[in-house]
C-alpha cells in the first residue's frame, strides 16, 4: 500500500506550481507579481491534496484539470493586457515540465505512470526542472532576459493622482535636463496625462512647443513643464515636453526622475509604456 503524506504532497505541489507560473511569467515578459503567483500555486497545491481523497477522485478528470489550469492562470495573470497569451504559455510550460518529469523518471528507472508525481524522487524533480528551464531559456532566451532584467513597474504620482506603467530599463536612454542634470524617463503621454485634469493626449499637438503651451495653460500647471533636447538615430535637435512629478517609484523604490512625454507610443506591441534611464 502506498502511503501519502498530505503535508508533503501540498508543499511539493506548491513549489512546482509556483516555479511553473513564474517561468511562464518570465517567458511572457510581464511585470512579475510574485504574490499572485503564490496564490495560484496555493490553489494548485490544494487541488492536488483534494484529488487524492477517495471521495473526491472525480477531481482528477481531464475537464477538471483544464478548469484548474484556467483558474490558476486567471489568479496569476488576471488583468494583464495579453491574458490569453499568458494562459497559453502557462499551459505550454506545464506540459513541458510534465514531459520532463516523465523522461527523467524513465532515465532514473522509476515508473512515472504508476505513482504519479508524489512518488517521484527529489533527484528526478531536480533533473526535470533543469531540463524544463534549459528548454525555456533556449527557446525564449531574449524575451526571458528582458522580462527578468529590464521590465519594471513604474508608479508616477502627482497631486494626489497616480498612474502605473511598465517601464523598460534601457542603457541607451541618456535623456537628461541640461540645467539640473537630472535624468529623465520617457513615457507615452497618453498614459501619463490622466495626472492632469482636462489633458487629452489625442488633442495635444505633436509639436513640442505647441504641446508645452497647451499643457502650461491647464489649471495649476503654469511653469511645471519644460523642454528637453534629445537626439535619436537620424534625428538631431528635437525637443520633448517634460515635467517633474512629486514621486516616481520603480519597483517600489523612489527615483529622482523627470518624465518626458513621447507624442507617439514607445512600443508597437504594448509591452511597455515608458523607457527608463540606466541604473
Amino acid at each position: 500500500m502506498e502511503v501519502l503524506y498530505l503535508d508533503s504532497l501540498f508543499a511539493l505541489n506548491f513549489l512546482i506550481d509556483y516555479c511553473v507560473v513564474l517561468a511562464a511569467a518570465r517567458v511572457c515578459g510581464v511585470v512579475l507579481r510574485r504574490w499572485r503567483y503564490a496564490l495560484a500555486a496555493l490553489l494548485g497545491a490544494a487541488y492536488a491534496v483534494l484529488m487524492v481523497l477517495p471521495e473526491l477522485r472525480w477531481l482528477g478528470a481531464t475537464a477538471m484539470k483544464l478548469a484548474l489550469g484556467v483558474a490558476m492562470a486567471l489568479v496569476a495573470f488576471g488583468g494583464e493586457k495579453r491574458l490569453l497569451r499568458c494562459t497559453v504559455v502557462f499551459f505550454a510550460v506545464s506540459a513541458l515540465f510534465g514531459g520532463a518529469v516523465f523522461a527523467a523518471s524513465l532515465l532514473a528507472g522509476t515508473d512515472p505512470l504508476g505513482g504519479a508525481l508524489v512518488s517521484v524522487s527529489g533527484r528526478v524533480l531536480a533533473l526535470s526542472f533543469a531540463v524544463c528551464y534549459a528548454a525555456v531559456s533556449l527557446v525564449f532566451r531574449r524575451r526571458a532576459k528582458r522580462a527578468a532584467r529590464e521590465i519594471r513597474p513604474v508608479v508616477i504620482t502627482d497631486r494626489g493622482r497616480s498612474v502605473t506603467l511598465r517601464g523598460l530599463r534601457d542603457s541607451g536612454n541618456g535623456l537628461y535636463d541640461p540645467v539640473s542634470g537630472r535624468p529623465a524617463a520617457i513615457a507615452d503621454r497618453a498614459a501619463v496625462l490622466p495626472l492632469f485634469t482636462g489633458a487629452a493626449g489625442d488633442a495635444l499637438p505633436e509639436d513640442a512647443i505647441a504641446a508645452l503651451e497647451a499643457l502650461s495653460a491647464l489649471p495649476g500647471c503654469a511653469g511645471r513643464f519644460r523642454l528637453l533636447p534629445y537626439s535619436a538615430v537620424g534625428l538631431n535637435g528635437a525637443l520633448l515636453v517634460a515635467f517633474r512629478p512629486e514621486r516616481v517609484a520603480v519597483d517600489g523604490a523612489d527615483e529622482s526622475l523627470l518624465v518626458a512625454l513621447a507624442p507617439t507610443p514607445l512600443s508597437a506591441s504594448g509591452e511597455f509604456e515608458a523607457v527608463l534611464p540606466p541604473e
